[in-house]
């Protein structure tokens, strides 16, 4: 134990007298740590908020909207809709114990002198308050609900902070296409900026605004009996909707898609996955940058010491021990560097989670368990000494007499 006490020593003071070299290399890591703690931090943030609001929806909710199961994304913003005759065949369906319509589209709002683009949101306010209520979270910061039938709108969080120059208050008017719509209610936050930014009203109004078909509906949430499976009804769901539009049509048409909870779940957390592999990767490039800075600091180093080696194992020092000075000095030069990038990491993410919460297009806390604090350690570490090893290796199989007879 004494004896290492005293290899650490000697890399201590190795690294004292070359510090600005020194530093330079322990940059590199510091670089790739840093990239790594920040960005899979905000990562798994943002995938454990997706996660706690898509079971936040329960393990019995169930969505149908239009187009292909491949393309979600698609889905989301494109023009297609559930006919009337889809939403009647999945309120048919067994299992299926209600059925909460949407529409959504983005529509110019003036707010006294002020226009912007927003997004319309549709819904059947008598038959979804209390679902929403109930599985979404929804309550009112402010106001009431709209009556169905009403020139009436309830507003997101946003609309009293920054949606317009002048906060929206309840009572006052929004127009949108020449119609003079009235502020209700004010929600409280559901949990990101597009949402709460949205205006909601009844369907039966936002379809005479958009001039959508009358008992349609871009996206349908289905709430299925307690006790029952999601998949088993998902797949009864499909077949509903297959039967219908092959009577309608006459030919089998399934450009729809039937999407359980944890199906969503896994597809966010497979595109979350690929993103955070791709953040490994590049983060492993700068620290293999690093590494490389690391081998060349130590190949220098050996040239500058060469007499030193040569005293140490004239006097009687191992190669083992040679061997493990210099390893120890990589390793010290990883350790400052994987602690450096961890600090810097954790405040770059704690200040980009600040931001959000203070000016929110997603709300999300950063996600920093233990586990990847001491994967970053460990990693920076066994880089430096790994990147050290063939130059610790080099110095201790020098010779004594050829050491000191090439130092003069």
């Amino acid at each position: 134990m004494e004896q290492i006490n005293e290899y650490f020593k000697i890399a201590l003071r190795n690294l004292r007298t070359r510090s600005l070299r020194s530093w330079l290399t322990i940059l590199g890591i510091v670089i790739g740590i840093f990239l790594i703690i920040s960005l899979l931090s905000l990562s798994q943030g943002v995938k454990e908020a997706i996660n706690q609001q898509m079971e936040a929806m329960g393990g019995d909710m169930i969505m149908v909207m239009p187009g292909s199961e491949e393309n979600i994304m698609g889905m989301m913003v494109g023009g297609e809709v559930l006919e009337k005759q889809d939403i009647a065949a999945i309120e048919k369906t067994k299992g299926v114990d209600s059925v909460l319509i949407m529409s959504y589209r983005g529509i110019v709002a003036r707010y006294k002198e002020e226009a912007k683009m927003v997004f319309l949101t549709g819904l059947p306010w008598d038959e979804s308050l209390e679902l929403l209520e109930r599985y979404q979270g929804w309550n009112l910061f402010e106001g009431r609900w709209p009556i169905s039938g009403k020139k009436e709108v309830a507003v997101g969080k946003q609309w009293v902070i920054d949606v317009f120059g002048e906060k929206v208050k309840v009572g006052q008017e929004i127009t949108m296409k020449g119609r003079k719509f009235k502020v209700v209610g004010i929600l409280n936050s559901l949990g990101n900026k597009s949402d709460d930014s949205n205006i909601y009203l009844d369907i039966g109004l936002y379809q005479d605004l958009t001039g959508e078909k009358k008992g349609s509906a871009r996206v349908a949430m289905v709430m299925i009996e307690e006790g029952l499976s999601p998949d088993e009804v998902a797949e009864d769901i499909k077949e509903s909707l297959q039967k219908t539009r092959k009577r309608i049509a006459g030919e089998d048409i399934a450009d729809f898609a039937v999407i359980t909870s944890e199906k969503m779940i896994g597809v966010t957390n497979n595109i979350l996955g690929i993103i955070q592999s791709a953040i490994i990767l590049f983060a492993s490039i700068a620290i293999l940058v690093g590494g490389i800075g690391i081998t060349n600091t130590m190949f220098t180093s050996i040239r500058e010491r060469t007499r030193e080696i040569g005293i140490m194992k004239a006097i009687g020092a191992k190669n083992s021990a040679v061997l493990t000075i210099f390893l120890i000095e990589a390793g010290i030069i990883g350790l400052i560097g994987g602690a450096g990038g961890i600090v810097l990491g954790i405040i770059c993410a704690k200040i980009i989670e600040l931001y959000t919460q203070a000016n929110p297009v997603f709300y999300f806390s950063i996600s920093i368990s233990p586990s990847l604090v001491l994967f970053g350690l460990a990693f920076s570490v066994l880089t430096g000494c790994i990147a050290g090893f063939f130059p610790a290796r080099k110095a201790a199989r020098l010779k004594p007499v050829e050491a000191l007879r090439r130092y003069e």
